[in-house]
Order: structure tokens, then C-alpha cells, then sequence
């Protein structure tokens, strides 16, 4: 069971107690230090929605499948499955070394088999509005509700769709969809938030909430290494909980912490150039890792001609949200703003990193100002006719890519308000269609393409749909594609839907991200991935 502590004393003494004293008197112990500045809200899965919670439910928690670096499904609890003919049924066959972790609410306090029934529990728990959980979404409107899931017998779990639904795999994979033991949950009610119970890799040791939390390794967890060995490698992982950027650089620089996932804009120029390397000081100190990132940085135009915000905005016209595209320069925006930190998006609005992403056979727009001011004249608008301002609703720290945006568009004749807005207010109005122009993102839930594309189907509300787009095309082509067998032609129709939403231009790309970490020289086995997890279950302190 985990330790309830008070104070950041108590916690380290703890920590010191079990990582210097076990192992029959073995001092030295492979832990993985991090910070977490936001703070972790819940170790509930059925609450992993934002990365500081996924990074420690993921740690704790297992899912019935996974993906591996390429983004293809590979098994995990489950150790294979079939799908029927009609593909409405997906049939899972479990693992049966698997067990959770130590609890009070088990015998003798001891883990148990997880079981098919476990998975049913599970899934099911997410969709019950008394649990109220962030990810419920993931089967609404997709499963069979009068036999959604069901187990014919202890290893043996089954799911019923609706409709057959291509990336319903993908959806598994999220962190919502850990498996969780009904006892515990029920035995801890609401406190279920700090008292996890699951069958991932490390299992709770203490938490003392806004100070640290620290994790020990599950010495029954039934994953091996290729050579046989068992998972993970690492002893125990400690979480700090400063809130300060600069705090977190500094416990970095001293070997307080192992590695530092992205890096504050006061002292990006300190470490990295503006080609986006480390500088020379820092290379013999710092390991720096980058992969590409499922998440697009865009800007949002309300396009739903019944609002009588479009109606009398210069933004309804496909010409002035073309100009707009074409009317500043991303890769100066990168190089000067970013550190090269991402890749400029001069394709889709698909992030580079998934399959169908082809910048040769999705282009997008690159920076062309005579062809701005040329759509701009096409448009109407002139020495007779001037432009009139449009609003652009920003959050506080993208301030400065607005403002260079609003300035670049002016040689266009496009005029721009930046408008600063707190990140809450700002998603109220995207929600409520009340924000005509806006800056957004968005991160991939799940690894396929169709998440991207879920933004622009016309049968999505906001969210997905925060630019209410309307294309019946799309649509017909989003509907062939969520049940299109063969994996070509369905990375062909997704091409097909971005290059329409690039015409059409209800956003605007403005790049693709990419993860950065900053990494000590000591972690080995660290590996950086498209939905950036933290994945530590082959990781090693030298």
C-alpha cells in the first residue's frame, strides 16, 4: 500500500529508506528522476487526460494493446485477437501471467490474476456517467450498447461495435482504457485517485501531493526483454512537483533530475542554436533527443456560414483564408521563435509521423506574399475598399507567434488584432462557436490519421469541430475510410481529405511539433516517441 506522508522530509525519508536499503544492504539503486511542473491531478485512468497524469497512469497501468515505434498495433494484456467478418466483433485473448499489484482490498493483501472480467469492469466503468470520466467519448456512439463488452470466460474478452470502426484499436491503446480491479475501486470510492491499483510496471510507494511522489519497481510484472530478462530495469522512479521552469533547469544542471521534456523559452538560447542543436558548451553535459510529434499547432477559422460572426467577417471568403496561409513566413516563424524546434507546415493539417503524411502529395502553402496580396485583390478589398480588422484569440504564451503573424500579414493587407485570453475562456468560446479566430492544437488521442480528420467531419460537434467545416465530400470520403480494409488505399483516402481541407483552409497549419528532451548522460534506454509517453520500462541509470 502506498505511504500517506506529510511533508517533503517525510517523503525522501521514505524514499532514502527503500531505494539505499533493500536488496539485501545494496546501496546503489537505478532510480529515474523527473519533474513535473503542472503537478499529476489523479492517478484514476479513467482521468488520463492530460500528459502529466498519462506519464504516471502509464506507469502503473497496463492497456489490452499498444503501438510500437511505427505506430502498428502490437499485443500487450492481450496476446492476440481476431475480428469477425462483419468487423463489428473483436475478439481478445489474454495473458494468464498477469497480476496487480499488492492491495488491502485483495486476500491477505496480496495482487490477483487479472482476469476477462477485469477488462469488462474496466471499459465499462469508463462509460458509466457516474464515474464521470474525461474519456468516455472513446465509445460513445461506437459500441454495441446492449452487449458493448462481455467475457465468455476468464481469458477471453470480447467487444461489439455499432458500425465497424478502423481505429477502434487505436482507442484501446489510450491510457483511459487501462484495466483496473472493481474491488479496489470500490473499496476506495473518489480516494481510488491516490490509491492505484494496477499491473504496470512500477506500483505506488508514496505521494505526498504538490511535493513528490515516488514509485517502486513491480517485481511481478510479466513483461521480458528479448534475452529473457525481466522489466523494467529501473529500481524505482522519484517525481518532483516544482512549479518553476527555471527551478526544474537548474535541479537538471546539477543531477537532481535525469531529463527535462521540452525546453522554456527564457533559456532556449542559453543551450540550443537556432538550427535547433545543442550548443558546444552543452554537448559533453546533455544528451538531446528529438522525434517527431503527433500534434499540429494551427490557427482555427469559424467557417459556418449560419453564424452571424462569419457572415460579417472578410473570413468567410476561401480567397482572404488562403492569403492568410500564404501571407507569412513559417520558417522564419520557426527559426526565430522556435529554435527549429518542429517542422514548418507547409503540408497538411496531418502532422509528419504517421503513415499517410506525404508532403509531395499534400502541399500546402509556403510563403508567397505576391500571392497573398494577389487573392486579397480577388477578394474585394483595396485602396477603395480597405480591409477590416479581424480579432485573433490567443493564450498568453503564444503571444509572440500571433503577434509576428499579425505583422507579416500587414504586407498582405490584412489586418490583424491580437487579442490575449486566459487558456480556460479560450475553449469556452471555441466550444460555443464564439470565437471567429483563434489559435489552437492538436495532439493526437490515438495513433491513426483519422483522429486529424475527426476535426473536419461535419458530424462532429466542437470539440472535434471547433471551425464547424462542412464538405459533403469529406464526409463521404471520412465514411469509406473508417471502414476500408486494405491499409493503402485507406492512407490514400486520408491524402484525399487533407488536400481538401487545405483548399478549403478553415485553419491554418502553422507547424509540427517534435519532441525535445534534454537527457543526463547516465540514462540509457530512454527512448522518445510520436505521442511522447514516457516510456520507461527498458530504461537504465549507468
Amino acid at each position: 500500500m502506498p505511504l500517506k506522508l506529510t511533508g517533503t522530509f517525510a517523503i525522501a525519508f521514505i524514499a532514502f529508506c527503500f531505494f539505499a536499503c533493500n536488496r539485501n544492504g545494496r546501496r546503489q539503486q537505478a532510480i529515474f528522476r523527473y519533474n513535473e511542473v503542472t503537478g499529476v491531478a489523479s492517478l484514476d485512468p479513467a482521468f488520463a487526460k492530460n500528459q502529466s497524469v498519462m506519464w504516471v497512469v502509464h506507469q502503473l497501468y497496463s492497456t489490452l494493446v499498444e503501438n510500437d515505434e511505427h505506430l502498428q498495433t502490437k499485443p500487450l494484456l492481450a496476446k492476440s485477437w481476431e475480428v469477425s467478418a462483419d468487423r463489428k466483433e473483436y475478439t481478445f485473448h489474454l495473458r494468464n501471467d498477469v497480476w496487480f499489484h499488492d492491495n488491502d482490498a485483495f486476500p491477505n493483501g496480496k495482487g490477483r490474476k487479472m482476469l476477462a472480467a477485469d477488462v469488462v469492469y474496466s471499459l465499462a466503468r469508463l462509460m458509466d456517467k457516474q464515474t464521470a470520466s474525461s474519456g468516455a467519448w472513446i465509445f460513445n456512439n461506437r459500441v454495441d450498447t446492449t452487449a458493448a463488452f462481455t467475457a465468455p470466460d476468464d481469458s477471453t474478452f470480447r467487444l461489439r461495435l455499432i458500425r465497424p470502426f478502423n481505429p477502434i484499436l487505436g482507442l484501446l491503446s489510450m491510457q483511459y482504457c487501462s484495466i483496473v480491479p472493481k474491488e479496489v475501486v470500490e473499496k476506495y470510492g473518489k480516494d481510488f485517485r491516490s490509491h492505484p491499483c494496477g499491473t504496470g510496471p512500477f506500483s505506488l510507494l508514496a505521494w505526498e501531493e504538490g511535493q513528490a511522489m515516488v514509485l517502486k519497481k513491480n517485481a511481478a510484472y510479466f513483461e521480458k526483454d528479448s534475452a529473457g530478462h525481466p522489466l523494467p530495469y529501473l529500481d524505482g522512479v522519484k517525481i518532483s512537483f516544482y512549479d518553476s521552469r527555471a527551478t526544474e533547469f537548474l535541479l537538471f544542471q546539477q543531477g537532481e533530475i535525469d531529463f527535462i521534456n521540452d525546453i522554456d523559452p527564457s533559456f532556449k538560447d542559453e543551450v540550443i542554436t537556432r538550427a535547433g542543436e545543442l550548443r558546444k558548451e552543452w554537448q559533453d553535459k546533455i544528451v538531446l533527443n528529438k522525434h517527431a510529434y503527433l500534434n499540429t499547432e494551427y490557427l482555427g477559422i469559424l467557417v459556418d456560414s449560419n453564424n452571424a460572426l462569419v457572415q460579417q467577417s472578410p473570413l468567410r471568403l476561401k480567397k482572404i483564408r488562403q492569403a492568410i496561409n500564404y501571407g507569412f513566413d513559417r520558417r522564419k516563424m520557426m527559426l526565430y521563435l522556435r529554435n527549429s524546434i518542429g517542422m514548418p507546415a507547409e503540408s497538411g493539417f496531418i502532422p509528419a509521423g504517421f503513415p499517410c503524411f506525404d508532403s509531395a502529395k499534400v502541399k500546402g502553402y509556403r510563403y508567397d506574399i505576391a500571392k497573398a496580396r494577389q487573392l486579397v485583390a480577388e477578394a474585394g478589398f483595396g485602396p477603395g475598399h480597405p480591409f477590416p480588422a479581424v480579432k485573433l484569440l490567443t493564450i498568453p504564451i503564444y503571444a509572440d507567434f500571433a503577434s509576428f503573424i499579425a505583422k507579416e500579414l500587414e504586407d498582405a493587407g490584412i489586418r490583424v488584432e491580437v487579442e490575449v485570453l486566459q487558456k480556460s475562456l479560450l475553449l469556452e468560446e471555441t466550444a460555443k462557436s464564439q470565437a471567429l479566430f483563434f489559435r489552437g492544437s492538436w495532439i493526437a488521442d490515438y495513433p491513426d490519421a483519422e483522429n486529424y480528420l475527426s476535426v473536419f467531419f461535419s458530424g462532429n460537434p466542437a470539440p472535434p469541430n471547433y471551425t464547424r467545416y462542412k464538405n459533403a465530400r469529406f464526409d463521404a470520403l471520412y465514411d469509406r475510410a473508417l471502414v476500408e480494409e486494405n491499409d493503402s488505399l485507406k492512407q490514400d483516402l486520408y491524402r484525399q481529405m487533407d488536400r481538401l481541407v487545405i483548399e478549403d483552409a478553415p485553419v491554418v497549419p502553422l507547424w509540427y511539433d517534435e519532441v525535445f528532451r534534454l537527457v543526463s548522460p547516465h540514462i540509457q534506454g530512454f527512448h522518445p516517441n510520436s505521442l511522447n509517453l514516457l516510456e520507461l520500462r527498458t530504461t537504465q541509470v549507468r
